[in-house]
């Protein structure tokens, strides 16, 4: 396993040996095949040696090292009674490598349980995401900006079937704006259940995975869940409810302004969206770029961003994301420049 991997330098190779607790399963610890043992020496370009429970670690000091507290993270989630999947060690070897100064531990951001439904538990992954949980917890307004896949939606819907469970609120009511249709649904074909379901569709999906299947057709008969666009909450005042809008990037600024003000008493929102994916016809404004300048310093509302590093889908999204924003910012340096060259010329 080990022949392949890069050589380390003789002034910076070092030598160490982690001893496994005995309660700890080496076979669950290191994964069918030694899968974990693998990540853990392609990542870190170590040599490990098992031996019984003493792990031996050869390397650069500096790997060594966060070799060891990964370790030490994977034992603590198995501590917990949770499993260990490649993704769970790629994540922690991820966390450990963006750590600043921070006490939080990845072994306790990976066993925050949201909700649990089916055999299958809803936590956060990355620190962000934890931070983004916690903030919805302490705030009446919570926004969560960032790119596809970072969990903004799900996680703000794992907290609205949460409170609902726990009666904190009444009902949920799940919104977003349809603007591929520029919000005239009455022209198109079909029910209103039938045109609005693309945009929502998403939703609905989201619903799937929290609640028993058979129980959401009655939760929305009842009221108590509801799924509609965003022009539809104009005019109302909701109270003990836990409201989400989802695309929040495609509403106008008089649309947010609309849809904030339909706080009713015992509420909790949460607005998400990604400022890179506007879909509004040419020369509008978004609502969400413009309402942080707008609400700035306001008491018990927060904003929470997400960046590439907290994508949670396919690892392959979080290079694509990173590569997208590291072409932005070239492009906007460019253009930086191009203005300075063209004053510079006047």
């Amino acid at each position: 396993m080990t022949d392949s991997l890069p050589k380390v330098s003789p002034a910076v190779a070092t030598r160490h040996t982690v001893v496994v607790p005995n309660s700890i399963d080496m076979v669950t610890l290191f994964g069918p095949g030694d899968e974990h043992l693998g990540i853990i020496e392609k990542r870190f370009g170590v040599e490990v040696h098992v031996r019984g429970n003493r792990i031996t670690l050869s390397g650069d000091v500096h790997e060594i090292e966060l070799a060891e507290k990964l370790i030490d993270e994977l034992v603590a989630i198995l501590r917990t009674g949770q499993g260990i999947t490649p993704e769970v060690v790629e994540r922690v070897e991820a966390m450990l490598r963006v750590q600043t100064a921070t006490s939080e531990r990845p072994a306790d951001i990976l066993s925050l349980n949201i909700l649990s439904n089916r055999g299958r538990s809803i936590r956060p992954k990355t620190l962000n995401q934890k931070r983004y949980v916690e903030t919805i917890d302490q705030h009446t307004i919570t926004f969560g900006i960032g790119p596809a896949g970072t969990g903004k939606t799900y996680l703000a819907m794992a907290k609205a079937v949460q409170a609902l469970q726990a009666k904190q609120v009444n009902r949920i009511i799940l919104t977003r704006p349809a603007v591929e249709a520029g919000e005239r649904l009455g022209y198109l074909p079909g029910t209103l259940s039938e045109k609005i379901d693309p945009y929502l569709r998403p939703l609905y999906d989201a619903l799937h995975d929290m609640l028993d299947p058979e129980s959401i057709p009655k939760l929305m008969g009842a009221g108590t869940i509801e799924v509609a666009p965003l022009a539809y909450m104009r005019g109302r005042s909701l109270n003990d409810s836990f409201i989400i809008l989802d695309e929040a990037q495609n509403t106008t600024p008089e649309q947010m302004k609309m849809f904030l003000t339909r706080l009713g008493f015992g509420s909790k929102i949460v607005v998400t969206g990604d400022v890179t994916q506007v879909d509004l016809p040419s020369g509008t404004n978004s609502g969400l770029r413009v309402v942080e300048t707008i609400l700035d310093g306001v008491e018990d509302l927060a904003f929470v961003r997400l960046t590439s590093h907290d994508v949670v889908r396919h690892q392959l999204v979080g290079r694509i994301v990173a590569a997208y924003d590291d072409f932005d910012a070239r492009s906007e340096k460019q253009k930086a420049a191009r203005r300075v060259a063209k004053k510079g010329e006047k």
